[in-house]
């Protein structure tokens, strides 16, 4: 072998183990843990003080950052879930399991939680069979945090997390947190029952076009399962040609910072001396906070994207709902439907939507020039 095939092969060789080097990184002993699920059950129903969600027994772990802990529980005897809850003694009644890591696959007593040299978060049971991990072994890891917000992550001698809970949902969002249509989250799913920590038959899901609530049947004749949709962000709607379509016009910013909305289109932009030609500069006037300073002008037949979602206000009188916006220094305007009195306080305008039903009315505040 030549010299310089010698000195290549050196080079390569060193560059294969510094990269296999950088890919094994372990974990400093004193960011490793090993929790046993053993010892005195704690009460989760002292009606006193506060009560943990579902009443269970539980034993906390160590591992706590204000108001998160995480712990040990069950609602039935020897089948634990491992869970984070939210929540102070002297803040809240019910302190609420906020992510759990093994439902529907339950450990038992002296059941390990671990988190070895290789960076793999592990759950298992007291004989070592792995009920649930993170897959992180060999991947950069370097210590396990649990943040202000709730969020569980392991992160690399970066500061970048290799995981986090956020990713892995169970049927709460906290604040910060998200579903995303494109690599998910894309879904929470209930809770059966409060003794039994199974998946529930409703899931919210959030799809390319719309956000839906669905409802499983356990088992059909066939021994599948099927799904019935319970309820949708945005409906579907048949134009004049037969065609069937997402409603965009719930969307809140469809059009823009105040536009109206017809078939999923942006068709107007209101103004007091009636609708015009909507354009992306569509927007309001701040009214501002004097009553003498601004006046109201109105809109037949257009709806705020919250109606759909909320029961109003009422029954009550116009002139009610409109004293209840005039004196609130935030409300941009208010919405009324004649036929059922019913009131609607709007603290932003976006996106209207037009429809053919002529008792509904937007009243919309607006500086006296």
């Amino acid at each position: 072998m030549t010299a310089y095939s010698s000195l290549v092969s050196f080079i390569f060789i060193s560059f294969l183990f510094s990269s296999f080097s950088i890919s094994i990184a372990i974990v400093p002993a004193n960011e490793t843990f090993h929790y046993v699920n053993e010892g005195e059950l704690r009460l989760g129903s002292d009606y006193l003080t506060f009560v943990s969600e579902y009443a269970p027994t539980y034993r906390p772990l160590p591992a706590f950052t204000f108001p998160f802990q995480l712990c040990f529980y069950n609602t039935t005897p020897n089948a634990y879930t491992l869970a984070l809850r939210m929540g102070a003694v002297r803040t809240q009644t019910v302190l609420p399991w906020v992510w759990e890591a093994n439902r529907g696959k339950p450990v038992r007593e002296n059941a390990t939680f671990s988190l070895g040299s290789d960076g793999n978060l592990i759950l298992a049971e007291a004989n070592g069979q792995i009920v649930w991990q993170t897959n992180t072994a060999n991947k950069g890891v370097v210590g396990f945090a649990i943040l202000s917000d709730g969020n569980m992550v392991l992160r690399d001698s970066k500061g970048n997390f290799v995981w986090q809970s956020f990713d892995s949902p169970t049927d709460t969002l906290l604040i910060g947190q998200s579903l995303r249509v494109k690599g998910g989250p894309y879904k929470l799913v209930s809770r059966e029952s409060e003794t039994n920590n199974v998946d529930g038959v409703y899931s919210f899901v959030i799809e390319p076009k719309r956000l839906a609530l669905l409802y499983t049947y356990r088992a059909n004749v066939r021994g599948g399962a099927t799904w019935s949709l319970l309820n949708t962000l945005f409906d579907k709607r048949e134009n004049d040609n037969g065609m069937i379509f997402e409603d965009e016009c719930q969307l809140p910013n469809r059009c823009g910072k105040f536009g109206l909305c017809e078939d999923s289109q942006c068709v107007g932009c209101p103004t007091p001396n009636g609708v015009f030609a909507w354009s992306k500069d569509c927007d309001t006037k701040p009214p501002g906070c004097n009553a003498s300073g601004f006046k109201y002008y109105e809109l037949k037949g257009v709806n705020h994207f919250t109606i759909k979602y909320t029961g109003g206000n009422g029954p009550m009188k116009r002139s009610d709902c409109e004293s209840k916006c005039t004196k609130d220094c935030k409300c941009m305007g208010y919405f009324y439907h004649t036929d059922r009195s019913r009131c609607w306080i709007a603290y932003e305008l976006k996106t209207l939507s037009r429809v053919a039903n002529s008792t509904h009315y937007a009243y919309i505040k607006t500086p006296i020039s």
